[in-house]
């Protein structure tokens, strides 16, 4: 809910500090929208009921840059003023009395609506989705930036024959309008914030699953991926079925979806019953050793308890959503891989947070802008280790109750401390202080709670303890190695120990058929350190990640074996970035008289990688290469110019220190000059700053 001032000017000044619409309570909406993706708009409408609770002068809603063709209160046309940020109606609303608002819009969404595909030559490869968390769905649906206010959503979308509809809540017909199009509608029955509000068009067929509890589970994937859904999706109804066992308190959707999409943002999002997540986890079962989706899957699907059934009041009490979704994530794994395994993701997570804390980066739970790893991975430590003073049943107990009194509500820590303290009948203001409060963490107790719980964690520091105290800094690796079956531990030991391994453990590493220990191997900075026979063995191992380490060492410590290696990996493309693919070209190229007809068709498709067509994490790849061994075509510098401009933060931020790289060499300059007049106006103006 938010607060609302009598006068216009009033509300606007106050919205823009965070202030909130408290007097008024808007309970449902029905939302109709039409994207139009050729020229990336939406139309639509939305019908919103609201009950007044105290006498207001004033209403609004957050609206950017959206155009109202009509607005009308109760069926009847009202007068409204748009600041492009925001629309408000000024008019004495009386308490006690419940109003409908209709708004007929359009928009052309900057951000939060995403059209893939539509502007390319693929055939199948055009996509919507949305992205809208924090406040970013009023880019293209009149609703509220701050997510206290909840309210029952009710979705109706256009779309050709052709795509299917995706959205929160359950699918309630498929009706086809005179205009060729089909209208998806779908019915939310709990409200919710509408930062979570979500919908994907595009061609998808699904696997479906049902829970323990009944609740249907609705996979989606790519016609072409329809081998990859099972690896993909692994685990899925084990993960939910002991979340709600864990937690204790059902499911609070009517049903489950995920949906793969290209070029997304984050690895996932978790909107109200449909979790949104990047393409890239979508992985054969080689891939399921390099990559799998498992942790994503399962830190989204705790989001629909917490940050989803209860919802953080401000950022504040951001901990509340990411560090109990990495907890309980952490936990699901843990019923699936084992304790060692959830005490090493804790352990490393430990030791990131002890080196930002080693060079003054420390952060409180409570910094509304704290890094994401204090976020996830301190919030997760945390609830572990309040886990631990309050033992089992009393934290679960403190949970259940935590999440039954404010679901569908809104939080602030204060609210989970004092329903846990009350739970295990214990003070927690110390544990406040050291954990949420502290910008640093009690190292030691942790470090002595690892000790109590995991054997390969209580060997590893007592290995590190004997290393220190060693007066040649050396100690029997081989006796540690045999002392446990903690691949975790294993890992650790080639890790930091790679230069003094002796040649036992060497063999008892290349002898194991254990793919994740073997993949340590393949990491040497020198293949000639390790026997050649072992070396090449790692090509075969069912790991894309250890074919393409292993490719790249033997290229380099064996010239005069460069075209067997070739040969052996040369029909194998990789993880969705095309790893092993891409860095096969660039050696096929490299390789001096290997296949020398077929050279220039090898550097062809390389250099095609960074078309848009792909996605951002193949064309950066492809991009490093390029430049790194053999510079870059016209067509190449077009699409990093166009890259510039990406969606994904992480590519255009690449894209545009790639273009200030090249900027540097007055050859380059001169040729990127020269394309200023065939590129799009958009990208023009950016191009032009930096040429000046």
């Amino acid at each position: 809910m938010r607060s609302i001032h009598c006068f216009v000017f009033f509300i606007l000044f106050f919205y823009a500090f965070g202030q909130r619409q408290d007097k008024v309570d808007f309970t449902r909406a029905e939302v109709f929208i039409q994207p139009f993706p050729e020229n990336r708009m939406v139309e639509g409408w939305v019908r919103y009921q609201f009950e007044v609770l105290n006498n207001v002068d004033s209403i609004f809603l957050d609206a950017k840059n959206m155009k109202f063709t009509s607005v009308m209160l109760n069926g009847k046309k009202i007068d409204y003023s748009n600041t492009g940020k925001t629309i408000s109606i000024k008019k004495k609303f009386q308490e006690g009395k419940s109003y409908t608002i209709k708004l007929n819009y359009r928009c052309a969404p900057k951000q939060t609506v995403y059209f893939m595909g539509w502007d390319d030559e693929v055939e199948g490869n055009e996509q919507v989705w949305t992205q809208g968390q924090g406040k970013y769905t009023s880019h293209w649906l009149p609703s509220f930036d701050d997510m206290n206010e909840k309210v029952e959503f009710d979705l109706n979308i256009v779309s050709s024959l052709s795509n299917k509809v995706i959205a929160n809540g359950q699918f309630v017909n498929m009706k086809s309008d005179h205009n060729g199009k089909l209208i998806y509608s779908f019915d939310m029955n709990r409200p919710m914030s509408s930062y979570l509000l979500a919908f994907v068009i595009g061609d998808y067929h699904r696997q479906e699953l049902v829970s323990a509890s009944g609740i249907v589970i609705e996979n989606y994937y790519a016609p072409k991926d329809s081998l990859k859904a099972e690896p993909t999706y692994r685990h899925t109804k084990a993960i939910f079925d002991f979340l709600e066992s864990e937690i204790g308190v059902p499911y609070p959707w009517q049903n489950y979806k995920q949906i793969p999409v290209r070029d997304f943002l984050y690895a996932g999002m978790e909107n109200t019953g449909t979790t949104i997540f990047s393409d890239g986890y979508v992985i054969d079962s080689t891939a399921f050793v390099d990559k799998n989706y498992v942790n994503v899957n399962a830190h989204e699907l705790a989001h629909q308890w917490f940050g989803n059934l209860v919802t953080e009041v401000d950022g504040h009490h951001h901990w509340l959503h990411e560090g109990f979704a990495t907890y309980y994530a952490y936990l699901a794994e843990k019923a699936l891989f084992g304790n060692d395994h959830y005490y090493w993701k804790l352990y490393r997570s430990f030791k990131k947070l002890r080196s930002e804390m080693a060079q003054g980066r420390g952060q409180s739970l409570l910094d509304p802008k704290a890094s994401s790893l204090v976020f996830y991975e301190k919030g997760a430590l945390a609830l572990h280790m309040l886990r631990n003073l309050l033992g089992d049943i009393a934290f679960q107990k403190g949970i259940q109750n935590y999440l039954n009194k404010y679901q569908f509500k809104n939080v602030t820590v204060s609210d989970f401390l004092a329903e846990m303290e009350s739970a295990g009948a214990t003070d927690l203001s110390l544990f406040k202080k050291e954990w949420l409060d502290n910008s640093e963490m009690p190292t030691t107790s942790v470090k002595e709670n690892f000790v109590r719980n995991a054997p390969s964690l209580q060997l590893l520091f007592k290995m590190q303890q004997e290393l220190e105290e060693s007066n040649n800094g050396q100690i029997d690796l081989l006796a540690y190695w045999n002392k446990t079956k903690s691949v975790h531990l294993k890992q650790q030991i080639l890790r930091s120990y790679s230069k003094e391994l002796p040649e036992a453990v060497i063999k008892k590493a290349f002898d194991t058929d254990t793919i994740p220990v073997r993949q340590v191997l393949s990491q040497v900075d020198d293949a000639t350190r390790y026997p050649k026979a072992a070396m090449e063995s790692l090509l075969d191992d069912d790991s894309y990640v250890t074919k393409e380490n292993a490719l790249l060492q033997l290229w380099v410590a064996y010239p005069e074996n460069r075209a067997a290696y070739l040969n052996k990996t040369k029909n194998v493309i990789g993880l969705p970035n095309r790893n092993i693919r891409l860095l096969w070209l660039t050696l096929a190229v490299l390789t001096n008289g290997y296949e020398a007809p077929n050279t220039k068709r090898y550097f062809d498709e390389l250099s095609g990688y960074t078309d848009k067509r792909y996605s951002f994490e193949v064309r950066q790849i492809a991009f490093q290469y390029l430049k790194e061994a053999f510079g870059f075509t016209e067509k190449n510098l077009l699409d990093l110019i166009e890259a510039t401009s990406h969606h994904s933060w992480q590519f255009k931020k690449f894209a545009r220190g790639l273009l200030d790289d090249l900027l540097k060499d007055e050859v380059y300059k001169t040729r990127i000059a020269l394309l200023v007049d065939k590129i799009d106006d958009d990208k023009k103006q950016y191009l032009q700053s930096k040429l000046n």
